[in-house]
């Protein structure tokens, strides 16, 4: 790893830190290990999370709604895969046997970005954490061939709201183990089902469902 820690910029203190951040749950059960990356891929969102909000304030003069539609749009899925790629970090990765045969989910990766990034804060603090979100992001969002992400869900929110209907998301199935899930998720509007969505996360399963709904009210 000490080629991407070269590549951050960064001094590791505790390098154990890291191995978890790489680390599957496939990879931690096979080999009896205590520490997955999920635990830090919550931590490392929320820093994600409180970086770009406050780039955004200081550097931005949008109202509050469109700096949360910015910040939602180089803080998702597609945006830490397009990352964590850009930097190789699916090298590192450490799965089991099965999920390595499967081949490298893309929701993975990206889960592993965020735990790459909650990491850093833990071993190097917030000013070094938010020195490297820097780095990284700031490039793609000063960019302006750059998009990630249409949120899907806001554009249905409006919609429905200027029509004063009701709009309900519900999970119609949920499968697999709890290292890979799977969701199946229906929007409702008016109580009739206008989309539906599948995904590995509840939050992906709902955009598709968003965009299907969007796209029937388009027709």
């Amino acid at each position: 790893m000490e080629e991407l820690f070269k590549k951050l910029k960064i001094k590791p203190k505790d390098k154990k830190l890291y191995k978890s951040a790489f680390s599957h749950s496939s990879y931690v059960n096979e080999h009896k290990e205590k520490n997955n990356y999920e635990r830090l891929e919550f931590l490392g969102d929320a820093v994600l999370d409180l970086v770009i909000a406050d780039y955004l304030f200081s550097n931005h003069r949008e109202s509050e709604g469109e700096m949360t539609k910015v910040r939602a749009s180089y803080v998702c899925e597609n945006a830490n895969f397009c990352y964590a790629t850009d930097l190789g970090l699916q090298d590192y990765m450490l799965l089991g046997h099965g999920e390595r045969k499967e081949g490298v989910k893309k929701a993975i990766v990206a889960d592993i970005f965020e735990a790459l990034m909650g990491a850093i804060y833990i071993d190097l603090g917030y000013a070094t954490a938010r020195k490297v979100i820097l780095n990284i992001i700031v490039p793609y969002i000063n960019n302006p061939n750059v998009t990630f992400f249409s949120d899907y869900k806001s554009n249905l929110q409006e919609y429905v709201q200027t029509t004063q209907q009701s709009l309900e998301y519900n999970i119609v199935k949920e499968e697999g183990p709890a290292h890979d899930k799977k969701f199946t998720i229906e929007v409702k509007i008016d109580g009739i089902v206008y989309g539906t969505g599948f995904g590995t996360s509840k939050k992906e399963a709902e955009q598709e469902a968003a965009k299907e709904a969007l796209n029937k009210m388009v027709k």
